[in-house]
């Protein structure tokens, strides 16, 4: 009995660790695509041409733009006034909030550190834009769906725990670690 115990838990341990593995290049390339996109704000430089390999980062003022357009499309009008009033206005302090917010959730992603809540963050970033242009007819499963799903599964599932140093953050705490 011990060993058809065994040969059970075997696929299973494996099944178990190529998904953790999967879940793991999942974090750390959606960690790399929201530190890019905060270095692009940090440093204000979008366009890049390397040659063999061009391409667009999102800047402070492609942000804004983008902030600015969700909030005069906007249906729900508290959310699209805050966006308007407040962050579109105040945009000197706020496109730097994002900045700083964006380089935080793309390390916390990449080095596996708070996984779970760097992924939170960038769900609150990215969801009141979704929200205030849900309803502009944009491309079901490109325009932010699939951004949001996987921070919706990172935010889920402790990702960083492998790969990631969540890892030892939680043999630290006594498995209490809750990201």
């Amino acid at each position: 009995m011990a060993s058809t115990t065994t040969e059970r838990t075997q696929p299973q341990l494996a099944a178990s660790r190529t998904l953790a593995g999967g879940f793991a290049a999942l974090r750390i390339f959606i960690g790399l695509d929201w530190l890019s996109n905060g270095l692009a704000k940090l440093f204000d430089t979008g366009n890049y041409d390397w040659g063999f390999f061009s391409f667009n980062l999102f800047t402070r003022d492609a942000a804004r733009s983008i902030a600015s357009n969700a909030s005069g499309k906007s249906q729900i009008a508290p959310l699209g006034a805050f966006y308007r009033d407040v962050v579109v206005a105040n945009w000197g302090f706020f496109g730097i909030l994002f900045a700083i917010a964006e380089l935080a959730i793309g390390l916390g992603l990449l080095l596996g550190i708070a996984t779970r809540l760097a992924a939170v963050g960038g769900l609150l970033l990215l969801t009141p834009i979704w929200v205030m242009l849900w309803h502009t007819n944009l491309y079901l499963w490109g325009e932010y769906p699939l951004d949001l799903l996987p921070l919706l599964l990172l935010a889920i599932v402790p990702a960083g725990r492998v790969f990631g140093l969540d890892h030892r953050l939680a043999a630290r705490f006594g498995g209490r670690w809750p990201f």
